[in-house]
Formats: C-alpha cells, structure tokens, sequence
C-alpha cells in the first residue's frame, strides 16, 4: 500500500465542517474569519530516508523547513508560524548550535516564526508544522485545473534526484547538484505571485509525473507533456543524453519546484510575473481531456516515483 492510499482508507475522515479543507492538497485550509484562511501542513524527515546519515546538521535544518514552505508556495499562501519536534539520538551542542542558525536563517529569511514544538531521544528525526494566510477562497488547489490550460514547472527538475543517485553509487555529485539536494529553495513568492493567475497547483517533491498526476485526478483531466520541453540543468541534460534515462526528471523527485496550470488568457500575466521574480518558467504541456499523461518524445520507459511505504 502506498502513501496515498493508506491516507484514503485510514484517515480520510467525513469532514463535516464546510470551514476545513482537509485531506488531498499541499496544505489544510481552515476558515478563520469572512477574509482569511489559514493553511497548515507538516513534514517528517528522517535519517537514513530523507537525508544521508553525514549530512551536515545545517543542510537538514535547512531541508527540514523548506520541504514545508513549499507546501505553503504550492498554496499560495504567506507563511507565518512553524512549530519543531526534534529527535536526537545525544546532546551535540555544536550539532545543534549549526542546526538552529540555519533554521532561523531560513524563517527569518521567509519571515516565519518558530512558535514551540518538542524535543525527545531516539533516533534522529525532525517534523515541522507550518502555518500560513491567505484570502479567503484564493488559494492555489490541486482540483481546478481545466481542459486547455497549459501546464508550467518553475526552474529545474531533476537536480536532486540525480545527485541522491550518485550519492547512493558512492559517486561525489557536484556542488551545484548537493545545493539542490541539501538546500532546496521554497517558490513561496512565486506561489503567491500565481494566486488569480493559475488555476491549479502542486510542488514537486515526490517526483514530477506523479504530483502532476494528483492534479489531474483531482481535476478529473489528462494532460500531454513534451519530453523536449521539460526544463532541465546542463548536467541532468548530459546524464540523459548519455544513459537515455529520463526517468530521473521525470520521477525523481525532491525538487520542490512548482508544477502549476494556467488558462491562456493569464499566459501574459505569467510572462510578467517570471520577469519581476527573474524565475525560468517552461511550459511543457497542455491539460486534455483524455486521463492521464501523454508523453511525446522518444521515451516509453515506465518510472517509479518515490513510494513512503
């Protein structure tokens, strides 16, 4: 049983409460007044799963936050409060002396602040809960994407995935390729710049054809994507010119980029908004009616997208 369908069968309640949008997005949203809401998420990382056993104490705390203000962007939501539960396996001042000033770094980078949280022994561990606002009925939603929008994703794909491959073939990535592993950057001032100019929205951690497929389900679309079209760095384009292997930018994963849809009559808006933010943002397909997702280009292999269980 995968992730998604634990959560369906185990703890996707009866929601009563026409207030709350609960399971099936990046984040929760709740009512909180007639003007606002307020979007919640939280993130577990682990060693040994989400990071390397010698990752450096300011990667993780950096890691620790960003994969949950990502959330946030894919929302369209302005971040305000976070709260930590840290589990240590042993008191290491200078461990966590690093981890707190890359964490505080990055709140007060994105002007989020800690909140409380708790500490206990075990093996190490840290999840975040992340809260912020927005406009009451404008957050970005994963269920309104519409036949004939076209579908963009911010920056790069597939930086991470191919340097979490060499680490795991005792292979030393590239500094460029750690960076976007370790120390991914959260789209939150693109996820709020998309607010009113997308319709639909997803950040891409577990790989770009299955967050874009949760899209699409929710939607109940397909979408065509072009292989050529897909926004690659200079190194994953010479991996997979030399192994044909897309399956490292198609399903690897731990980007934590922006995969979104916008109607064509925003599509100047958006040219706008990649100006101002000086952001790439590559169009790669169209919404269809037809389910699921159609490839174009010269690749038929299937691809495994990261499974929690």
């Amino acid at each position: 049983m995968n992730e998604f369908d634990l959560i369906e069968k185990y703890f996707n309640w009866e929601n009563s409460s026409s207030s709350v949008l609960g399971v099936g997005d990046d984040c929760a949203l709740i009512e909180i007044d007639n003007k606002q809401q307020i979007a919640t998420s939280v993130d577990t990382l682990i060693e040994g799963v989400h990071f390397p056993k010698d990752t450096s104490a300011s990667d993780i705390a950096h890691k620790a936050l960003a994969v949950n203000l990502s959330d946030l962007a894919a929302m369209g939501a302005t971040p305000k409060y976070f709260t930590l539960a840290l589990t240590l396996p042993k008191f290491d001042a200078s461990w966590l002396l690093s981890f707190s000033k890359s964490l505080k770094t990055l709140a007060d980078k994105y002007g989020i602040v800690l909140v409380g949280g708790d500490t206990t022994k075990g093996s190490l561990s840290i999840t975040i809960n992340v809260t912020g606002t927005i406009s009451k009925s404008k957050a970005l939603l994963r269920s309104t994407a519409q036949v004939d929008d076209h579908i963009f994703v911010s920056n790069t794909v597939g930086d991470a995935a191919l340097a979490w491959r060499q680490i795991q073939k005792n292979i030393t990535p590239s500094e460029q390729l750690l960076q976007r592993f370790n120390m991914p950057n959260p789209q939150v001032e693109l996820g709020r710049a998309l607010v009113e100019v997308a319709n639909a929205c997803i950040d891409i951690s577990d790989g770009l054809e299955q967050d874009l497929m949760h899209i699409l389900k929710k939607s109940d679309v397909g979408a065509s994507i072009h292989l050529s079209d897909i926004p690659l760095s200079e190194e994953v384009q010479s991996y997979i010119q030399q192994s044909q292997d897309w399956c490292v930018a198609l399903a690897g994963g731990d980007d934590y980029e922006l995969c979104f849809s916008v109607p064509v009559e925003n599509l100047e808006k958006l040219k706008e908004i990649e100006k101002k933010l000086g952001i790439k943002l590559s169009r790669i397909g169209l919404i269809t009616q037809d389910k699921g997702i159609e490839r174009l280009g010269k690749f038929n292999k299937k691809c495994s997208s990261y499974k929690h269980f």
